[in-house]
């Protein structure tokens, strides 16, 4: 083979007599440190991962009934645009368990997404930190991030709640997550509702939101999304009024594209 050709192979990403190189997936048990229980998050590392450059993290949420391989596998719009927008820009692409099908992050998942960001930036040289989510992860991405602002360079939250105290639906779960009712734990549903601390997202926000969504209903988003717009932060909304509970890919990739760059 000429050398030009087997230079510009290279150049290219390809492998010579093989094919490209490909993503590095890992599935990562931990022990977590708020409980001793064992949890689990999936890392991806982009094609020709160098340990000593630099790399953005995405760390995706799952939503309501799925675990941590839903945003690695799965094909619907917001999955794949995230992992487009992660391999895109090289970034360090996560899908945490935290604490699985029905999270909501509560107290235990809050740690749990804690701790593996300190790990993540004790193993690898990680620049910035970015979260998106959608449905139940759509929230918790918002409920993450202003809990802990001073982790978040940016979040994409895709058809989530911004309150707690007035969503209606999967109260069961929400329950068992933030360790009792609204009336029992009234603080656990405040601290984790994003539209009512406004002020502590002080990185850039996406959201997209639907009008016939009445599985996780637009109203608290739309607001959050007016307040931070009249605290002039940095904010995208990408709202479809005619949609139901979910996310065109082209909308979840604007909203990522816009928190990244």
């Amino acid at each position: 083979m000429p050398r030009w050709l087997v230079m510009a192979l290279l150049c290219c990403g390809g492998v010579v007599g093989g094919a490209a190189a490909q993503p590095v997936t890992t599935d990562v048990a931990f022990t977590a440190a708020v409980d001793g229980t064992v949890q689990r998050y999936v890392v991806v590392l982009p094609p020709g991962f160098a340990a000593d450059a630099s790399h953005d993290v995405l760390v995706a949420l799952h939503g309501h009934g799925s675990d941590r391989w839903q945003f690695v596998r799965n094909p619907r719009d917001e999955c794949r645009a995230a992992r487009d927008v992660a391999a895109a820009h090289r970034m360090i692409y996560v899908s945490p368990d935290y604490r699985a099908r029905t999270s909501w992050m509560g107290p235990k998942a809050e740690a749990d997404v804690v701790q593996i960001i300190t790990e993540l930036k004790k193993k690898y040289k990680v620049s910035r930190v970015f979260l998106c989510g959608g449905s139940m992860g759509g929230s918790a991405c918002l409920t993450f991030a202003v809990l802990h602002p001073e982790l978040v360079d940016g979040v994409a939250s895709m058809n989530g709640t911004a309150n707690f105290v007035e969503y209606a639906n999967f109260q069961d779960a929400i329950r068992a997550s933030f360790g009792g009712t609204k009336a029992e734990v009234p603080h656990e549903y405040r601290k984790r509702s994003a539209e009512l601390w406004p002020q502590k997202l002080n990185m850039p926000v996406g959201i997209t939101a639907s009008g016939k969504d009445t599985a996780v209903p637009p109203g608290s988003v739309l607001r959050l999304a007016k307040a931070l717009k009249a605290m002039d932060r940095k904010v995208l909304l990408v709202y479809r009024e005619a949609m139901g509970h979910s996310t065109r890919y082209a909308d979840a990739r604007a909203i990522l594209e816009f928190v990244v760059r």
